[in-house]
């Protein structure tokens, strides 16, 4: 059975880079078993009501950031939809009583992009992108994941694409080394994530140390949530790697069986 993924996706810039992380991505995809489809959460597609993506044939990139290398401007990721995936999750999360609609023409944003680039760099696997909703609950971002943990017998790989700090204002672009109060909040989510201990996960914005510095707004947090969900079978976690960039971004990745 495939696992499911949660998956930092750092700064737009890690397309170029050549370090421990991307060395770790590429890897990663070489080492997973193919998947059939990938279904992917960006913290960079948000939205009230649940999209899908129902996209035809090739996925145009979304360059939704400013100010980057010229070069990361020309990088395309062409991966194809999967009607039929996209059919299936829709239905599974109909069936849970959770309101859906199809998107036909948006593109694959950078939090996406960027991860599958590294993972897949062939962009040969078709993708299915999903939004996220920072509005919900905790325990209904679970929810929306767990509706879809049965594409994973199915040989489709879940995964979520956020960052658990991420701070875009508390960078620390003279660093060397990592803030203590990233790594205290990184230590109790490891905690939490591998004794599955959901009641407090779903309230770490008031029991995690530093949870106002590390996730001042949650979008980017939430993927985790997601893909905890459809890895809850098992309920095992796996902490895959992690490293930090500009003192406290947090580049991790964690497998959910």
């Amino acid at each position: 059975m495939m696992p499911s993924l949660f998956i930092a996706h750092g700064a737009p810039s890690l397309a170029l880079e050549e370090n421990v992380y991307t060395e770790f991505l590429q890897k990663l995809g070489q080492e997973l078993p193919k998947p059939k489809a990938i279904v992917l959460f960006s913290a960079h597609w948000e939205s009230a009501t649940q999209l899908v993506s129902s996209v035809p044939d090739a996925y145009d990139t979304i360059y939704d950031f400013g100010g980057f290398q010229p070069e990361l401007y020309q990088i395309k990721y062409p991966a194809k939809g999967h009607t039929e995936t996209t059919a299936e999750v829709v239905k599974l999360l109909t069936d849970a009583g959770i309101s859906v609609q199809t998107d036909e023409v948006r593109g694959l944003d950078h939090g996406a992009w960027v991860v599958l680039r590294l993972l897949y760099p062939e962009a040969d696997i078709p993708v299915v992108a999903l939004s996220v909703n920072r509005y919900l609950t905790g325990e209904q971002q679970y929810q929306v994941g767990q509706a879809l943990a049965s594409l994973r017998e199915q040989d489709i790989l879940v995964i979520g694409s956020g960052g658990t700090v991420h701070n875009l204002r508390r960078l620390n672009w003279e660093s060397q080394g990592v803030d203590s109060w990233a790594m205290e909040f990184d230590s109790w989510i490891q905690d939490k994530l591998e004794r599955w201990d959901t009641e407090a996960l779903f309230a770490y914005d008031k029991l995690a140390p530093s949870a106002q510095a590390a996730v001042p707004t949650p979008e980017h947090f939430v993927p985790l949530l997601l893909a905890m969900g459809a890895g809850d079978e098992k309920k095992q976690a796996s902490l895959l790697f992690r490293a930090y960039q500009l003192g406290n971004l947090s580049l991790s990745c964690w497998r959910f069986e």
